[in-house]
C-alpha cells in the first residue's frame, strides 16, 4: 500500500482532511503518516476522529469541524499554524430527479459537497503554504450523468469547475479535483446489501475495468495530487473508465 511512496515524501508537511476520519480520507492519512508527514483530521464526531488519530499515532491531531457553518470552519483553522496540503471528503446530501426531490433537498449535493469544500477553502486561505496543494472532490457523473439526478451530476461539473478557477486565481498554489466513480468502501458498506449489490453490478457493467474502484485506490491518487508539483487545475478520474463509456 505504501510502498509507491518515498518513505520521506510528506516529511515536514501537514495535510488537512476533512472527514478523515473514515473511508478515503483515513486512507490518505496513513499514506501521510507513514511517508513522514503530519495530519490534522477533521469531521464531526468526535469518537470516530479521536480513534482515527489513536490508529496513526503522534503524527495525527483532530478538531471537530462541520462544514455547512462558516464560523465552525473559522475556528477549525484558527487551530492550525500552516497546511501544505488540504482534503475534504466530507459531505452529506439526497439524490432524485427533478420530478421527485423538493428543491431545498435537490440543493443538497451543492450546498454539502460544493458549498461545503468552497468553506474550508476559503478558510484555509491564510494558513495555506506557497507550495501548497488543494484536492477537490466530485464525481464521475459529473462527465456521465447517472440515474435520475440532474442535481447532483451539476454539483459535481461545479466542484470541478471551481478547481480550474481556484488553480487560476491561487496560483503557484495547485488546485485539482479528485472524481471517483462508484468506490467499494466505508460508505457503501453502510448501506443494505440489496442497494450495494445493485450499485456494484451496474458499475460493474458501466465502467471499463469492470468493477467499482476501492479507497486505496482513491487515496493513492489523492496523493499524487498532494504531492506532484506539476500538475494544477486538472480533474483525475479515478472511477475505473466509467467515463469513458
Amino acid at each position: 500500500m505504501t510502498g509507491f511512496l518515498a518513505g520521506d515524501a510528506f516529511t515536514g508537511r501537514t495535510v488537512v482532511l476533512i472527514g478523515g476520519g473514515t473511508g478515503i480520507g483515513l486512507r490518505v492519512a496513513r499514506l501521510v503518516t507513514a511517508a513522514g508527514g503530519d495530519v490534522v483530521l477533521g469531521g464531526r464526531t468526535a469518537a470516530t476522529l479521536a480513534a482515527a488519530a489513536d490508529e496513526l499515532g503522534h503524527r495525527a491531531r483532530w478538531y471537530r469541524v462541520d462544514t455547512s457553518h462558516q464560523p465552525s470552519v473559522d475556528e477549525f483553522f484558527d487551530q492550525i499554524d500552516g497546511v501544505h496540503g488540504l482534503l475534504t471528503t466530507a459531505a452529506t446530501y439526497v439524490t432524485g430527479s427533478i420530478a421527485e426531490l423538493s428543491v431545498e433537498e435537490a440543493a443538497t449535493p451543492f450546498e454539502s459537497k460544493f458549498w461545503g469544500q468552497y468553506r474550508v477553502v476559503k478558510s484555509a486561505l491564510p494558513k495555506l503554504a506557497t507550495d501548497a496543494s488543494v484536492v477537490l472532490v466530485s464525481g464521475a457523473a459529473s462527465v456521465r450523468p447517472a440515474g435520475n439526478a440532474p442535481a447532483y451530476v451539476a454539483a459535481n461539473a461545479a466542484i470541478e469547475g471551481l478547481a480550474r478557477g481556484l488553480a487560476l486565481e491561487l496560483a503557484p498554489i495547485r488546485v485539482n479535483a479528485l472524481s471517483p466513480g462508484t468506490v467499494d468502501g466505508h460508505l457503501w458498506s453502510q448501506r443494505a446489501p440489496e442497494v450495494r449489490r445493485q450499485a456494484f453490478e451496474h458499475i460493474s457493467a458501466a465502467a471499463t475495468l469492470g468493477r467499482p474502484v476501492t479507497e486505496a485506490e482513491v487515496a493513492q491518487a489523492a496523493v499524487y495530487l498532494l504531492l506532484n508539483t506539476g500538475t494544477t487545475g486538472s480533474t483525475l478520474y479515478t472511477d475505473g473508465g466509467y467515463a469513458l463509456r
